[in-house]
């Protein structure tokens, strides 16, 4: 008995283990099941109105919507916080008693300011909400005291200069940490919405975004708000990955959801990428793969994050999340993060490709599908019985903070589709997503892996309206001529014995009629009429029932955000900065071992060419033998040592220092406290700038400099060498002042490396709390002097 106790005992902590990782498995009656994806909402005190629209817009449209998961894909706070020493508080003149006991009443506000009450500013049930809001209009607010007849205003104790607020930073936008108040807010505002959504609080999922990671030196630790007040961590919810099954229709609907944030969170910039851990990617590949032995039900596999793949780097032992949804093939993956500033086209399609020792598809993907459109058609034409490819979708949605966006996802029996729409565009009381025949732009992969007809024989809609719905017709365009013919037009019946909680329309139709090669020929609209008689339209969408994927592409900000993976480019961009500019300054010398001379500004005037012309400025460069030596130095010096030394927690510690590597930082385990470099490879967004637009600039014209000076000492002789009364005085003049404009643009030049450096160095020293001159000296000041230096040595010939 002794020994089964003790066998036990030691077996608990395993099987503790195992029912952790048990998925959520909720019942959803009906055949269609649709989630709401929520991102990048970044509460801010320092703008109240994205907290106030949350709470305003989400609750009811999520009462409207009522889905049956709702994900809130990170970035979910952004705010510094009130900074400085000093005591901030709020009194009424005459006297001492506190804000919080006090009736809210109007906030008044001065010429340009707007008139809010304490109740609407106040989100986050905090005290100081108004005031800080006031503080931006640069106004008052006034209080009514119960006790009191009339109304007094508010006084704040410091100076106005230390107050200070923020997007995740601080107002002038470049110090990045957490602040208690903000998560309060987020806390408080999801409570509301929760309860006037009238949902199920446990169908909430919320994740933590490198927002939410600012300066947090440890999960759990005092700094860590996201686990105190996000919905994730109020269910205690510890894990890094969530699976949730919704069962519904005889189909399995598998979500999974996973926390890829840095583990020691560094302040920003330099917390930019997902790092996902190999244990991470066991514990995915474990709940992806959960229902494959044990059901025999088609699955459908949906995966939610924070980070793009482009901005997810590999583990240490090299593997990536992409591998991992390869291997399940993911019908799509959910994701934020980059907001809709770089493009509203952020989707991608990933599919496996033959390892090879170098390939460029490990760096880039040039459009959004990897394949051309020949192996496009032959491969996923569904009824050519070609074999199912590896492959998923990644969709990357807006952000709330300035877009208001959301995204509702359908599955209706394995058909995946969805519907982004933002609350800035102002849409209609009804919203219409299409179900079949879905969007051939994102036609998911287990449309052609199992291709069920008897799904097809209905065009099928979800109607999501706060109005009554008198009729719904749906129509089908051929664009064949090169105009939308409308071809076919029905009016949809809702389905009344539906026990779903949305509201389903479907017409027949002959399906069979649409089958062709091209994927853009057809195009689905719905249109909806509500009792007042407003009528409400469909995106047009191209519908192939082929399966064949209509080719899009990206603009080149969303291919460098999307089709660009930035963790396996730093170093080859890095090292070939690097090479270039000792490539510009050492083949002056190169060439002087060759042919044992220097190149002049008379051997390019006889053979002009750009290879002369760069040789002969470089060699000018390397005559001012101070700043060639120091450019050599220099580059050494950022290859070698650290950067600079800053602050890269919330509060507290000690100053660590960056390299090309990343931070080097003291990480506890087991082992003791070591040194481990981290923040790699989001240092690039430090290390790429400074090389790219600092330091190679500044030696070309440097080289500028000391070859105009060259030039127009060569010119300047020629001229003083004719006769003398050729020349007047005057003339002189002109040509020694007025005819050096190469110089006074190169001059301009130099202002603006000096200006886009100094922004740098600014940013850098709010960001991590610096002293430029004790902490990052070796960072700040060698080319600022350095092109002073080859100013005052070129001004005379």
């Amino acid at each position: 008995m002794k020994s089964l106790s003790l066998l036990l005992l030691l077996l608990l902590p395993l099987l503790t283990c195992f029912s952790q990782r048990e998925t959520n498995i909720i019942q959803s009656e009906g055949g269609v099941v649709w989630v709401v994806q929520l991102s990048d909402l970044h509460f801010s005190v320092h703008h109240p109105d994205r907290a106030l629209d949350f709470k305003n817009l989400i609750g009811p449209t999520l009462a409207i919507i009522k889905p049956s998961l709702v994900f809130i894909t990170g970035d979910l706070t952004g705010f510094v916080g009130l900074t400085g020493d000093f005591a901030l508080s709020a009194i009424f003149e005459g006297s001492g008693t506190p804000v919080a006991s006090r009736k809210p009443g109007p906030c008044f506000c001065q010429a340009h300011c707007f008139g809010l009450t304490l109740e609407e500013l106040s989100v986050l049930g905090s005290s100081t909400s108004c005031l800080l809001a006031v503080r931006l209009c640069g106004c008052l607010p006034m209080y009514s005291i119960a006790s009191q007849s009339r109304s007094k205003p508010l006084r704040l104790i410091g100076h106005p200069s230390l107050w200070t607020l923020g997007d995740g930073k601080s107002k002038d936008m470049l110090t990045m940490k957490q602040d208690e108040e903000e998560w309060k807010e987020y806390q408080n505002v999801m409570e509301n919405v929760v309860q006037r959504s009238g949902l199920d609080k446990k169908i909430f999922y919320d994740l933590r975004g490198n927002h939410d990671n600012f300066g947090v030196p440890t999960i759990g630790g005092s700094f860590d708000f996201f686990s105190k007040y996000s919905i994730n961590g109020g269910l205690r919810r510890r894990e890094n990955v969530q699976g949730i099954t919704l069962e519904s229709g005889g189909r399995m609907h598998l979500f999974v959801g996973f926390d890829s944030t840095m583990s020691v969170g560094l302040r920003g910039p330099t917390n930019l990428f997902g790092h996902p851990t190999d244990q991470l990617l066991v514990d995915i590949d474990y709940e992806l793969s959960q229902w494959d032995s044990q059901s025999i039900k088609p699955v459908t596999k949906i995966s939610f994050g924070h980070f793009p793949l482009s901005f997810s780097s590999a583990t240490h032992s090299g593997k990536t999340v992409k591998d991992v949804f390869l291997k399940h093939s993911l019908s799509a993956y959910l994701c934020g993060h980059l907001h809709t500033r770089f493009g509203k086209n952020l989707k991608r399609s990933h599919q496996s490709v033959r390892k090879k020792f170098f390939s460029l598809k490990k760096y880039f993907q040039f459009n959004i599908h990897q394949t051309s459109p020949e192996n496009n058609k032959e491969r996923k034409n569904c009824f050519n019985g070609a074999p199912p490819m590896e492959e998923f979708w990644e969709w990357e949605m807006g952000d709330w903070r300035r877009s208001r966006a959301v995204r509702v996802l359908a599955i209706d029996k394995g058909h995946v589709s969805f519907l982004d729409f933002d609350f800035k565009a102002k849409p209609g009381k009804t919203v219409i997503l299409p179900t079949f025949p879905i969007d051939s732009r994102y036609m998911p992969t287990s449309n052609c892996q199992t291709v069920d007809t008897s799904t097809y024989d209905t065009v099928r809609t979800l109607v999501f309206s706060s109005s009554v719905i008198a009729s719904i017709v749906a129509r089908v365009y051929d664009s064949r001529s090169g105009n939308h013919d409308l071809v076919m037009e029905g009016t949809m019946r809702k389905l009344e014995n539906n026990s779903t909680r949305g509201d389903i329309y479907i017409v027949p139709w002959n399906w069979r009629a649409f089958v062709d090669p091209s994927p853009d020929r057809f195009w689905l609209q719905i249109e909806a009429f509500d009792i007042m008689g407003r009528s409400t339209l469909s995106e047009l969408r191209p519908f192939s029932i082929n399966g064949v994927i209509l080719k899009l592409s990206w603009t080149w900000k969303e291919f460098l955000v999307m089709g660009c993976q930035w963790d396996r480019l730093y170093y080859p961009i890095m090292g070939s900065v690097f090479m270039v500019c000792l490539i510009l300054l050492l083949s002056p010398n190169a060439n002087l071992l060759r042919s044992n001379q220097f190149y002049s500004y008379k051997d390019f005037t006889m053979e002009k060419g750009f290879l002369t012309f760069l040789l002969w400025i470089l060699t000018e460069l390397s005559r001012i033998s101070f700043v060639w030596f120091g450019l050599l130095l220099y580059l050494y010096y950022l290859i070698s040592f650290p950067w600079f030394f800053g602050q890269v927690f919330t509060e507290g510690g000690s100053k660590e220092y960056m390299t090309y590597m990343g931070w080097a930082v003291n990480i506890s385990n087991e082992r003791g406290v070591r040194k481990t470099y981290i923040g790699y490879p989001d240092v690039m967004v430090i290390v790429l700038p400074h090389l790219c637009f600092v330091v190679l600039p500044a030696i070309l014209v440097i080289g500028g400099l000391a070859a105009e000076r060259a030039a127009y000492r060569e010119h300047y002789l020629s001229l003083s060498g004719k006769k003398e009364d050729d020349y007047s005085r005057g003339s002189e003049r002109n040509i020694i002042h007025g005819r050096r404009w190469i110089r006074k643009l190169l001059m301009v030049v130099c202002l603006t490396i000096c200006w886009k450096h100094w922004k740098s160095c600014r940013a850098l020293v709010k960001a991590y709390e610096m002293n430029p001159f004790l902490h990052s000296a070796g960072y700040c000041f060698p080319i600022p002097v350095l092109l002073a230096y080859t100013v005052y040595k070129t001004m005379r010939a």
